[in-house]
């Protein structure tokens, strides 16, 4: 059920620099994730129920929760277990979420899982443009590595706390392997040497290209660059099997598929080749034209799935952990694997890859490498009829998928992020509040709400969620279209409910979080093969983690629209990225639902927008 959650906001900005830092990290000078109160916890869970459910089920719950909560029953126990834990671990919370979230569910990486970044589209218009750019690309890409490898080390800054750094290393050389029950991350080994090489995927085909010389300095942007040049000229054809697409299927899917396909010894070179790269490159061909208006929406789409099986989606290995997309036009962006990324470290790598990409040329000595460079090497593949009809499913399921897909991206032009702020209410509580209304209008009631929210001030930390379903909300919602009520009390009830969701994302983000705490009491049992505790069968649970609206921010230094798909198949995602005066937003839905509808909601949501704006200036004139 929670699919795509932990790592598709970036709601840090952090300051960073390039400071004197052991490897840019050091365990020890983070705190460790505290263990939350499940007393305080689970009372904010109650106070989370009370929009979404009846009056009946709400106490039915309560009276669970009392039990669960009585001296020597099951939540002491179950307490003790956890403190314990903690005191045993780097992070009681990170690798369960990693397990339950990640690595056990079986949906599909593209849409359900994998984030996209969408980009400024550069000023190529063919290959030659398109190579030069994934060039300098590349380059910019070792150079951060450089920086996070390097004595000098990376720190970000986020209200006077260091965020730890620790998956930055993991970045680099890792992978996803399927499994028949759940996956695993492959992660360089520190013992043994590190990865010199790259893959590079054009019209299906897939390269082993090195980007560091043999004494182990990264190669300039012209000898990338030839490197290029050979590369595509040895990709013409496009006839290939996309064995690409097999890594879009379901993962149990996937995982029969992949124990297949290494069964033959050339397979499992060029399987293990792209596996242990640093990442991965995709020179797509150009897409469909759009208009100006749709640019946005389905490019976004594109980057997210890379169009379908006739478009570029054979030109993915969604497993791996980086994938750098660069269009012949112009188009580009990023798809990341949240198993081992979070958006706002990810966001981060590329501020600076972006900053290094434009720079003019650089200039460099000649220098002779010790031994001559390799070309690029291409990577085959056998088909055997099992794999052939693997492909041929996969193809069928992606097409599925894409089509069903629906987006709707846009820029909110009439006012940003300074809006809010001069009125004394923090941006990202105030569009989550606008989203509820925005929600209501169109469906006639509030529903289990998540914004995802970065714990990396903690050690280890990964990311959690915060409920965004409140009474206060519920409270404003229903005030702001009934006309006998006067507009400063509607004003009043939508600073509560700003008030009440920042006071609900201060807690998760000082660790207590009510669905890690749920999430760890599950983990728990289950590894201990206790019975799971009766608030946990409940109804009410069922329905409050039944996240209809998956939301998030981006709040980055760069110009980008971040993408994903919905949490369930009744469901929106939704993800902002305010600037000072404008809100780009990216809305996704599935048309096999009824009930759902990505342009309708982004049509009420600039609704929500512009009269909450109106709101308030009536009745605070004076602060405009």
């Amino acid at each position: 059920m929670l699919l795509n959650m932990l790592c598709c906001r970036a709601p840090l900005r952090a300051m960073v620099s390039f400071r004197t830092l052991s490897r840019g990290y050091s365990g020890s000078s983070f705190p460790h994730q505290p263990v939350p109160d499940l007393s305080k916890t689970l009372s904010h869970y109650l106070r989370s129920l009370q929009p979404l459910v009846s009056k009946d089920e709400l106490e039915s719950t309560r009276e669970l929760v009392e039990e669960f909560l009585r001296p020597g029953g099951q939540g002491e126990d179950l307490g003790k277990q956890l403190q314990k834990r903690a005191e045993r671990t780097d992070n009681w919370l990170t690798d369960w979420r990693h397990q339950a979230i990640y690595l056990e569910n079986h949906l599909p990486l593209p849409v359900h899982s994998s984030p996209a970044v969408l980009l400024p589209q550069r000023d190529h218009k063919d290959w030659r443009g398109q190579l030069r750019f994934a060039s300098k690309l590349i380059s910019g890409v070792l150079d951060f590595k450089a920086k996070i490898e390097s004595p000098d080390g990376l720190t970000e800054i986020w209200r006077g706390h260091p965020l730890c750094p620790h998956q930055y290393h993991d970045f680099f050389g890792s992978c996803r392997e399927p499994g028949y029950k759940r996956d695993r991350v492959l992660l360089q080994p520190a013992h043994k040497s590190p990865s010199h090489h790259v893959t590079v995927c054009r019209n299906y085909q897939f390269f082993q290209m090195d980007v560091y010389n043999s004494d182990g300095s990264p190669l300039t942007e012209d000898q990338i660059h030839q490197q290029m040049l050979f590369l595509r000229a040895h990709s013409y054809k496009t006839d290939k099997e996309p064995v690409g697409v097999l890594t879009t299927d379901h993962r149990n899917s996937w995982g029969r598929a992949y124990t297949t396909l290494i069964r033959d010894r050339l397979n499992r070179e060029s399987v293990h080749s792209i596996q242990h790269s640093l990442f991965t490159v995709c020179l797509d061909a150009t897409a469909l034209k759009f208009s100006e208006e749709l640019y946005s929406s389905r490019t976004a789409a594109q980057m997210l799935h890379g169009g379908g099986t006739h478009a570029n989606s054979g030109n993915r290995w969604f497993d791996k952990t980086l994938q750098f997309v660069v269009g012949e036009d112009g188009t580009c962006g990023l798809i990341y694997d949240q198993a081992t990324a979070d958006a706002s470290a990810v966001l981060t790598m590329l501020s600076h890859v972006l900053e290094y990409c434009s720079r003019g040329p650089r200039r460099h000595l000649p220098r002779t490498p010790l031994t001559r460079l390799p070309p690029p090497k291409k990577l085959y593949f056998n088909f055997p009829p099992e794999t052939k009809q693997h492909v041929e499913n996969a193809k069928q399921n992606l097409d599925i998928l894409v089509n069903d897909l629906d987006i709707c991206c846009f820029t909110f032009s009439d006012f940003g992020k300074s809006f809010p702020k001069r009125h004394n209410m923090r941006p990202g509580a105030f569009l989550q509040v606008a989203l509820q209304l925005a929600y209501y209008r169109c469906h006639g009631s509030l529903c289990a709400t998540c914004e995802v929210v970065s714990l990396r001030t903690f050690h280890r930390g990964r990311s959690d969620v915060v409920r965004c379903s409140s009474p206060e909300a519920l409270e404003f919602v229903q005030a702001a279209d009934d006309p006998s009520r006067p507009a400063g009390e509607k004003l009043a009830l939508l600073k509560n409910a700003v008030e009440s969701h920042q006071y609900a994302t201060d807690q998760v983000v000082q660790g207590q979080s009510v669905d890690g705490a749920l999430l760890a009491l599950k983990m728990l049992c289950i590894s201990s093969g206790a019975a799971l505790p009766e608030i946990l069968m409940d109804t009410s649970y069922a329905v409050s983690s039944h996240w209809k609206l998956f939301t998030g921010q981006v709040s980055s230094p760069i110009d980008c629209v971040m993408c994903y798909g919905p949490l369930v198949p009744d469901g929106y995602s939704v993800c902002f990225a305010p600037s000072v005066d404008s809100i780009t937003v990216c809305v996704s839905a599935f048309d096999c639902c009824q009930e759902t509808d990505a342009q309708k909601l982004s049509d009420s949501l600039q609704g929500a927008l512009r009269e909450i704006q109106s709101l308030i200036l009536k009745c605070q004139p004076d602060e405009a």
